[in-house]
């Protein structure tokens, strides 16, 4: 294989000793921040691979898989290299890139082209293409191409679509492509990795699609659990046997999902079901950003740790993730109703209001009933009948108009000053009410959705992760926002 070995390519921060330091360690906290690269072999390995290293001058370093495939290189099959945590929303030190691999990860180069997604970032595609290339070591195609090409051996492994079907599913438009697409990055054809396969027995027990999504540890389940059953939304979702599960709608088809916890593994167990799945990739990536599964809780506890107030719980409670939700009008809702950080908005107008305006799903998972109402339901509709009423309902049927007419959209190429900017023109919405949604709905690690007036001190030391810190001082004080 044509390729210098002893080198490193993407992000100017990865030096090729910290990489073996790392490597040597086995620290399951580097899995995903890069990878190594093998010149005898042309396989690519995680951090983590239990196969020892080549010698250190036949081994390349780099800062993402996208890299490491565009080099020529095929997932290595003992660590699974093609099923390691996605690349981190934090990587480099680009914010352009962090918002433009937020929009690839919503498939924005699915439909779209490397110019339009450079608009939508505000910058040239020349301009992104060298951002990227600096930064993650490949091109925007070609971290698209390696998230569907990673997306489909997933489902190539852990389910039974038709390979037709699984192709369509993971943004290919042709069979052509797909079989090309594989036999480039995997190194074999599709037909022979699901040949190769095993089929665990608890998966054929269950229905539906069966999803293996990794994480960085640490990852505090019980914590973010705890947070999602104290707002749940009955008929909407539920907490239960320590598992969480809700009704799903995306694309005009409605369905749920069951999200359990594989500690040993490193996993989230992830069950889909629809009634067809053309959807799913955008399905897996909402259930990602629910459980904040791209974040970096070493890179977030060495920052926050700095500061001598957070310190203790920081290092008492490890792997707090700031919970995401499934839709960005629906965390809207919640925060017209009086829901933030650490008060429940009122459930009980919630369910009456998913009944009332909500579609009825048919779900096998027991206890969902209705997905949550879609804007246009709301835009006009009187909120009496679900016993919302006043300044309330105005709010809600303002931002279902906004939503509806796209005033308000929950676009990821904003950052947090954008994405509160454009959530406050409604009216009623305040400014903690907008950074609360922007912590949900736009997954903004930097939003605070607390009183600055309730913390004794400055809180910009701990930026960029403020949503993370007040996810810790909410644990900690109980504070009333």
């Amino acid at each position: 294989m044509d390729v210098p070995a002893g080198q490193s390519y993407g992000r100017p921060d990865l030096q090729p000793d910290v990489c073996w330091e790392a490597a040597y360690s086995r620290d399951a906290r580097f899995d995903g921040r890069f990878f190594a690269g093998a010149v005898t072999t042309g396989v690519y390995c995680r951090s983590t691979c239990p196969v020892p290293f080549a010698k250190p001058g036949n081994i390349t370093w780099y800062a993402s898989a996208a890299a490491a495939e565009a080099a020529g290189f095929h997932p290595c099959r003992r660590c699974r290299a093609a099923a390691s945590p996605g690349t981190p929303a934090w990587a480099g030190t680009s914010a352009v890139v962090s918002r433009a691999l937020r929009l690839i990860v919503e498939g924005a180069l699915d439909s779209g082209n490397v110019e339009e997604l450079a608009n939508r970032v505000g910058i040239g595609s020349r301009h992104l293409r060298r951002l990227f290339v600096e930064h993650l070591g490949a091109t925007p195609i070609r971290i698209a191409i390696t998230r569907r090409v990673h997306f489909a051996r997933n489902l190539i492994e852990e389910t039974d679509l038709p390979i037709t079907q699984l192709a369509a599913c993971a943004g290919f438009r042709s069979i052509r492509q797909f079989n090309h697409a594989m036999l480039t990055a995997a190194g074999e054809p599709p037909t022979e990795l699901r040949r190769m396969r095993v089929v665990s027995q608890a998966h054929a027990r269950r229905s539906g699609l069966l999803i293996r999504l990794a994480y960085r540890p640490p990852f505090h389940w019980p914590c973010l659990l705890a947070f999602l059953a104290r707002r749940a939304i009955a008929g909407v979702e539920s907490v239960h046997a320590n598992a969480y599960r809700r009704t799903i709608e995306i694309d005009g088809v409605a369905g749920a999902i069951e999200v359990r916890h594989a500690a040993a593994e490193r996993q989230l167990v992830v069950r889909i079901e629809l009634p067809r799945y053309e959807s799913l990739m955008q399905v897996v990536e909402r259930v990602r950003r629910i459980f904040d599964l791209d974040a970096d809780p070493f890179q977030i506890a060495s920052r926050l740790s700095c500061d001598p107030r957070l310190k203790p719980t920081v290092t008492a409670h490890p792997g707090i993730r700031v919970p995401g939700i499934w839709d960005g009008f629906e965390a809207a809702v919640r925060a017209a109703l009086g829901e933030r950080l650490a008060d429940e908005a009122p459930r009980a107008a919630l369910a009456k209001l998913a009944r009332t305006f909500g579609r009825p799903v048919t779900a096998s998972i027991h206890g969902l009933t209705h997905a949550f109402p879609r804007p246009e339901d709301l835009a006009e509709a009187d909120l009496g009948a679900a016993q919302i009423r006043g300044a309330a309902a105005s709010r809600i049927r303002a931002l279902a108009r906004a939503v509806s007419q796209r005033v308000l959209t929950f676009d990821a190429s904003m950052d947090l000053h954008d994405a509160v900017a454009r959530v406050r023109v409604v009216p009623g919405i305040g400014e903690e009410m907008a950074a609360y949604i922007a912590m949900r709905a736009f997954g903004e690690p930097d939003a605070f959705p607390i009183a600055a007036a309730k913390i004794p001190r400055a809180v910009e030391c701990w930026r960029p992760w403020r949503a993370y810190a007040a996810m810790y001082l909410y644990g900690r004080y109980q504070l009333r926002v």
